[in-house]
C-alpha cells in the first residue's frame, strides 16, 4: 500500500529507534530528563529563541500558545484555511474563550493591510479585544506554500504596534526552511512563540514543540499540566527529534521534487480543473465538475494507493509525500497517474 493520506504516517526507521532505546532519560515533570532539555535547547538555538517546551502534539502546543497570549473574551486574528481553526476540534473556544477574525487570502496567507483592517478598537467595548495574531507555514490547506520572511517584518511591526501577540503554527515550518533555504534564526526576531511539529517531514513517531520568549515558555509549563501535556520519562521521545534533526532535514527536499512530479503528471489530464503551485510536500487537486470523486477513489484504491480524499472539501483531494514514499512507490505512482 503507497500511503500520501498524510506525511504524520511514517514511522521510525531502525536507526531511529536504536537512537531511542538509548536516551538518557529522567521525571520530566520534575524537569529532569537530559534528552528533553537537549532537544529544547537545540531547537530554541536553532530559531534564534530563548526557551523551548516538549509537547505530546502540535494541537496541544498550538492551543497553549493561544492560551497564554488571550484572556476569556479575547479575538485571534487568523486565516480563514488556519489549522489551528478548521482542524483543532474547536479548542480555542473551549480551552481559552476566544473568538478568531478570519481574513482571506490567496494559498492560505494574508498580507499586512488586511491586518490593520482586522484589528478592532481599543476602546470600543462591543467588539471583543484583538489580541493575538496567528500564521500557518506552510499553508496545509493552502497547499503547503511559504510566508516570505519579509511579510513576517511588516506584520510583527503592526502587531508591536498594536501590543499584539503574534504566534507561527510552524507544523511544516522545517519544508518552508529546506524550500526557501531561509535562515530560521530570523525567525526568532519576529514571533513570541512558534510550534514545531517532529512527527510530520522530520519522521518522529511523536512530539511537538512550543518554542519562543522566556515569560511565554515559562507560563506555558502551568498550561500545558492542566491540558494534560506532563510527560515523564519522555527523553525516548525527545531523542527522536534530535536523530531526526540530524539526518531528516535536508531530505526533505527530495519530497518537494516528487511532489511537483506528481503535480505535473495529474495537470495534463482533462479531469483535473487546477492542481495548486508545489513549493513543498502538498498536492491539493480540484476535480472538473464532468467527473465523480469515487471513480478517482475507486481507481487508486484498486491500485493499493491512498489518498485524502475528505479534508480538502467535496471536489478536492490532497496528496502529501514523505520519508516513507520511495523511489519506487513514487515511479510506480507516476505510472498510474499516467495510464488513468
Amino acid at each position: 500500500m503507497i500511503d500520501l493520506r498524510s506525511d504524520t504516517i511514517t514511522k521510525p526507521c531502525d536507526k531511529m529507534l536504536d537512537f531511542m532505546l538509548h536516551a538518557k532519560v529522567g521525571d520530566d515533570v520534575y524537569g529532569e530528563d537530559p534528552t528533553v532539555f537537549e532537544l529544547e535547547n537545540k531547537i530554541a538555538n536553532f530559531f534564534g529563541m530563548e526557551s523551548a517546551m516538549f509537547f505530546p502534539s502540535g494541537t496541544m502546543a498550538n492551543q497553549t500558545a493561544v492560551k497564554i497570549h488571550t484572556n476569556p473574551g479575547d479575538q485571534v486574528v487568523a486565516h480563514e484555511y488556519s489549522h489551528v481553526y478548521n482542524y483543532e476540534g474547536g479548542g480555542a473556544s473551549f480551552n481559552s474563550g476566544v473568538s478568531f477574525k478570519l481574513l482571506s487570502g490567496n494559498k492560505g496567507m494574508f498580507n499586512s493591510d488586511q491586518l490593520k483592517h482586522a484589528i478592532n478598537p481599543k476602546n470600543f467595548y462591543h467588539s471583543p479585544l484583538t489580541k493575538l495574531v496567528s500564521l500557518e507555514n506552510t499553508t496545509n490547506k493552502g497547499g503547503g506554500h511559504c510566508w516570505d520572511i519579509k511579510h513576517f517584518e511588516e506584520i510583527k511591526k503592526i502587531c508591536d504596534e498594536n501590543e499584539l501577540g503574534l504566534h507561527m503554527d510552524g507544523a511544516r515550518v522545517w519544508n518552508s526552511i529546506v524550500a526557501q533555504d531561509d535562515n530560521p534564526k530570523l525567525y526568532g526576531d519576529y514571533f513570541d512563540t512558534i510550534s514545531v511539529c517532529l512527527s510530520k517531514g522530520l519522521g518522529c513517531p511523536v512530539g511537538s514543540l512550543l518554542v519562543g520568549r522566556k515569560k511565554f515558555i515559562d507560563k506555558a509549563l502551568r498550561v500545558r499540566k492542566i491540558f494534560g501535556g506532563g510527560m515523564r520519562q519522555a527523553g525516548y521521545l525527545a531523542a527522536a527529534g534530535l536523530y531526526a534533526l540530524e539526518n531528516n532535514l535536508q531530505r526533505l527536499s527530495v519530497d518537494h521534487q516528487r511532489a511537483e512530479e506528481i503535480a505535473s503528471g495529474f495537470s495534463s489530464k482533462d479531469y483535473i480543473k487546477s492542481v495548486n503551485d508545489i513549493e513543498t510536500n502538498i498536492i491539493i487537486l480540484e476535480l472538473d465538475d464532468s467527473i465523480e470523486k469515487q471513480t478517482i477513489i475507486d481507481y487508486f484504491s484498486e491500485k493499493e494507493i491512498l489518498f485524502d480524499w475528505n479534508s480538502m472539501g467535496f471536489k478536492k483531494i490532497r496528496i502529501v509525500t514523505h520519508l516513507n514514499y520511495s523511489e519506487h512507490d513514487h515511479k510506480y505512482l507516476l505510472k498510474v497517474i499516467q495510464n488513468l
